[in-house]
């Protein structure tokens, strides 16, 4: 393994490399369920997509599954847990010595539609058989380290209001290895998440599940801390509206991994030159509507296009219109509604129905609904849709000349993000492993560090009133790699 990447599974920063504190089992709609039928079907074609090309003898056999779904329309994501027994070497022609069989512990998301089945992440180690009752793989590499006193974004934050819910929120801190925090250092976190609570109107069903968000809490900052240590840019990571979910839980609710999957073929943009102003803003331009929140629905494919087709028309038309989401949910058949889809799909949606319908004619609910878009009420129409340039310097002269850009990004770090330019090590931020689609409003520099200004779909509460700020000029996260536009004529 590459030094760089041995650094990086130390600090638990590679996909699948730290998992986060094992969820009690309580019952509630997030919690993780015990094995059962429901779960069989997704869990037998993981583990068939697993043994594909495996020779016979040298195929694994399934142990104990759990898991959760998340269902949206017509389809169901299954986020699953899995034991794979592999069996011994006992094949002379393949290893000299019999071997003891070895367990995996794997996490797999498979998504159903209407019975046909796609794996669209596979995530494996060996579970460490030597530690009593452990379930986590070699692999994660987890640290030991956990918060210093004065330590970055955590430091500069007010000091939270204190109450007597002690029991409630007493220690639950053995986290990421057998050492606890400092008792000190405990008392504080434990105020910091009553703090977290009370800002974002927190409620939970038990003791017990309040305990374990706690424990997912501080999971999350000791994360955000090592993101934050790592960051080449001059980004602020810390506490969110997300830091009680698990990083599972937040990519399976907000994100949307279909992104990666190859979408339809749009035809290439025509340049407009590689001069681009040395900075542009189009929310100063009137081209730009509020931020929206697509809520626990990974729509933001939706919010993407829907963000660039209201610049467009703004642009060609001299009207701002903030138009409807839900429409594109609702009656895109190509797309998986909440469950992600992609903006090359959502164009053709928009321009084979018809148009789209405005907010306020055709409002957001954050789940799948029956199509219910009437033409009468059509305020917009494209007429086509274009893929643009990968080099930013182009893509920064188009925006300038021709409005906001649908975007996918690869959404690393996003979770604990506060506020500044962000700029993840690039193996954290695979360019191929985007999963968020986002817009581009704009870009500058910030003390001679050039960025790129995102609306996000996550509210104003999140990140710098709603929008993120991304490295301009190295590629960071995918930024380049899927850019589009609607054609307005």
């Amino acid at each position: 393994m590459a030094p760089w990447l041995q650094l990086l599974s130390l600090l638990g920063l590679l996909p699948g490399a730290a998992a986060a504190p094992a969820q009690p089992r309580a019952a509630s709609a997030q919690a993780w369920v015990p094995p059962s039928p429901e779960l069989r079907a997704p869990a037998l074609f993981a583990l068939e997509m697993f043994n594909r090309g495996r020779a016979a003898g040298t195929r694994v056999v399934l142990g104990t599954v759990r898991g959760r779904v998340h269902r949206a329309g017509q389809g169901s994501l299954y986020s699953l847990e899995a034991t794979l027994m592999e069996p011994p070497c006992n094949d002379p022609t393949v290893c000299q010595l019999p071997v003891s069989k070895k367990t995996l512990l794997c996490s797999f998301e498979v998504l159903d539609e209407l019975g046909k089945h796609v794996l669209l992440r596979k995530d494996c180690g060996l579970v460490d058989t030597k530690v009593p009752g452990a379930e986590r793989a070699q692999a994660a590499g987890e640290p030991k380290s956990a918060f210093t006193q004065g330590s970055g974004t955590i430091s500069s934050l007010s000091q939270p209001r204190l109450d007597n819910r002690n029991e409630t929120f007493s220690p639950v801190f053995s986290l990421l290895n057998e050492d606890p925090l400092p008792q000190d250092l405990a008392v504080k976190m434990a105020s910091i998440f009553r703090n977290f609570v009370i800002t974002y109107n927190r409620t939970y069903e038990s003791k017990e599940e309040a305990q374990w968000r706690l424990s997912v809490f501080v999971h999350n900052m000791v994360r955000a801390q090592k993101i934050q240590a790592l960051d080449q840019g001059t980004a602020q990571y810390g506490v969110t509206k997300f830091s009680d979910l698990t990083e599972e839980e937040f990519r399976t609710t907000y994100l949307n991994p279909l992104l990666r999957e190859p979408g339809k073929k749009m035809k290439q943009a025509k340049s407009v030159g590689d001069l681009a102003p040395p900075e542009w803003d189009w929310r100063s331009k009137g081209a730009v509507t509020k931020v929206k929140d697509q809520g626990m629905c990974g729509s933001c494919w939706a919010f993407s296009v829907t963000g660039n087709v209201e610049g467009q028309w703004f642009l060609n038309q001299g009207t701002l219109l903030s138009l409807s989401e839900q429409e594109l949910l609702d009656c895109d058949k190509i797309d998986k509604a909440c469950m992600g889809g992609l903006p090359s799909s959502a164009y053709s949606a928009i321009k084979n129905l018809g148009g789209l319908e405005t907010e306020d004619d055709y409002s957001y609910r954050g789940h799948m609904q029956a199509c219910n878009f009437s033409p009468e009420k059509a305020k917009v129409y494209i007429n086509d849709s274009v893929e643009l340039s990968q080099n930013e310097q182009k893509l920064a002269a188009w925006l300038a000349k021709r409005g906001p850009i649908s975007v996918a990004i690869n959404a690393f770090g996003m979770q604990f993000y506060r506020h500044g330019i962000s700029r993840p090590l690039r193996p954290l931020c695979s360019p191929w492993l985007i999963d968020h689609a986002v817009l581009l409003v704009g870009y500058g520099n910030r003390s001679d560090v050039p960025f790129w200004a995102i609306k996000n779909s996550w509210g104003t509460d999140w990140g710098e009133k709603g929008y993120y700020y991304l490295h301009r000029g190295s590629g960071a996260c995918g930024v380049n790699t899927m850019a589009s536009s609607a054609v307005v004529d």
